[in-house]
């Protein structure tokens, strides 16, 4: 149970450090950057992929390469989701991606469309239509928070499909996040370096924030396989704790720590949220 509370926790502060980097002067596009130097060291000090993988015929390079371009760009997404729509609606968007996942599940990889499952698939787009409604409709970057809230829900299912190939293929998905995490760092790196040289000079301070943010975001991919690897006979219970006990901290934390407001609306969708995870996880 340490292990899924610990990756409960850096997912959670994941979200906090973007929370806090505009009131702080740190810039997100820097910080993205360095959180994938951050976690390609520690991915391949820590878990070691068998990156041999990548170097046969039938290594998924399609796939590492559409990931090393998604992943920044949605982390750029959530750091933006997290500064106008908040901590607990983005959260929640970000968990409840697993319905896309589940919906790709049953059109391209063959599962089996159970009562439970298609019961959680309906709670889970009801949540979505609450989570998206406004806290104050007279905001007026509410049509901005929503149209973020949407991406960050793709963007995590299509991270997770890309993922579902490359296991189906046979490939490690250690090894490709390995690759998809040396690519993302090259590729924000060479954007930097051109923003350096057109007046967003690079700052100390923001390699500093982005290298915390890549020892978290690693943290929470650490831990969660640790979690799966102290309990491999309980893997439902690793997945409904890590995603209903995401939800349930960011929205204390968004509401206690940061003020946000959420509306009946929005908690009615939490509530259904954690009932479509729950639903999802028990036919798991």
């Amino acid at each position: 149970m340490a292990y899924l509370l610990s990756s409960v926790a850096c997912s959670v502060l994941v979200s906090v450090l973007l929370k806090l980097a505009p009131r702080r002067g740190w810039d997100a596009a820097q910080m993205v950057t360095w959180n994938y130097l951050a976690a390609a060291a520690l991915c391949a000090l820590l878990l070691r992929p068998p990156l041999q993988a990548l170097r046969g015929p039938g290594a998924p390079w399609p796939e590492m390469l559409v990931l090393a371009a998604v992943l920044p760009s949605l982390f750029l997404v959530l750091a933006a989701s997290v500064r106008h729509a908040g901590i607990v609606r983005t959260d929640v968007a970000q968990r409840l991606s697993l319905l896309l996942s589940l919906g790709a599940a049953f059109l391209w990889f063959g599962e089996r469309a159970s009562a439970a499952k298609l019961a959680g698939l309906g709670l889970g787009l009801l949540a979505v239509g609450c989570i998206l409604a406004r806290p104050d409709p007279a905001a007026t970057a509410g049509g901005r928070a929503w149209g973020l809230l949407l991406l960050v829900w793709a963007g995590f299912a299509l991270v997770d499909v890309v993922l579902k190939r490359v296991a189906m293929a046979g490939t490690p998905s250690l090894a490709v996040l390995q690759g998809a995490f040396v690519l993302a760092f090259a590729g924000m790196l060479a954007v930097q370096l051109w923003r350096h040289r057109h007046g967003a000079p690079l700052a100390a301070s923001s390699l500093g924030a982005g290298l915390l943010l890549g020892v978290l975001n690693f943290g929470n991919i650490l831990f969660y396989v640790r979690a799966h690897q102290a309990l491999p006979e309980s893997p439902a219970v690793v997945f409904a704790t890590m995603n209903i006990g995401v939800v349930a901290l960011g929205t204390l934390v968004g509401v206690l720590a940061f003020g946000e407001r959420t509306s009946r609306l929005n908690r009615a969708g939490i509530v259904l949220a954690l009932a479509a995870i729950a639903l999802v996880a028990a036919t798991r």
